[in-house]
C-alpha cells in the first residue's frame, strides 16, 4: 500500500513541474518579464521552462528520481530565495511556504530513490539478474576448474614407445 502512495506522490509532484514548465514555455514573455522583475537575466525562462518540463517528466516516469528530486529541491529553495522572500506579504509568504513542501515532498522522494512502477526500478532489477547469472556462471567456472584437477591424468605416449 505505501508503494501505491510513493507512486501517485511521485506523480503528483511531477504534475506540479510538468505543467509549470509548459506554462512557462508556452508564456515565455511573462516569464521572462518575471526573471527581469526579479533582477535576473531574462534568457533564462526557457531553460527554466524546459528544466521543469524535463525533470517533471523524468520523476513521473522514474528516470533518474534522485537526481532529478534533489536537483528539483535546490530549485525550488532557490525560487523562494529570489521570488518568495517577502515574508511581510502573505501571498509571497505563503507560496514560499508551498515552495517549501515542495522541497520537503522532493526531499522524501529522494530519500526513497528507485520505487516500483519506475524505469529506475527496472534497471536495477535487470543489473541484479544480470549480476546473479553472472555469479553462477563464475561458479561453473570454478568448479569445473575443480573437477579438471581431481580427474585422473592420463598420459598418453607416442605410438612408438607403446
Amino acid at each position: 500500500m505505501s508503494m501505491i502512495a510513493v507512486f501517485i506522490g511521485r506523480l503528483f509532484i511531477a504534475l506540479i513541474f510538468i505543467v509549470s514548465g509548459i506554462n512557462k514555455l508556452i508564456h515565455v514573455n511573462d516569464t521572462t518579464a518575471l526573471i527581469n522583475a526579479a533582477e535576473l537575466p531574462g534568457w533564462l525562462a526557457v531553460p527554466t521552462g524546459l528544466f521543469e518540463l524535463v525533470a517533471g517528466i523524468c520523476i513521473a516516469l522514474g528516470i533518474h528520481t534522485r537526481l532529478f528530486s534533489i536537483l528539483l529541491a535546490g530549485f525550488v529553495l532557490v525560487t523562494i530565495l529570489f521570488f518568495h522572500r517577502d515574508f511581510t506579504n502573505p501571498e509571497q509568504a505563503m507560496a514560499a511556504m508551498k515552495n517549501l513542501a515542495i522541497a520537503g515532498g522532493l526531499l522524501c522522494l529522494f530519500g526513497y530513490g528507485n520505487t516500483r512502477w519506475s524505469y529506475d526500478a527496472l534497471r536495477r532489477k535487470r543489473r541484479d539478474e544480470i549480476a546473479a547469472h553472472e555469479a553462477e556462471l563464475r561458479a561453473a567456472r570454478a568448479e569445473g576448474r575443480a573437477e579438471a584437477v581431481d580427474a585422473p591424468v592420463v598420459v598418453k605416449r607416442p605410438w612408438w614407445r607403446r
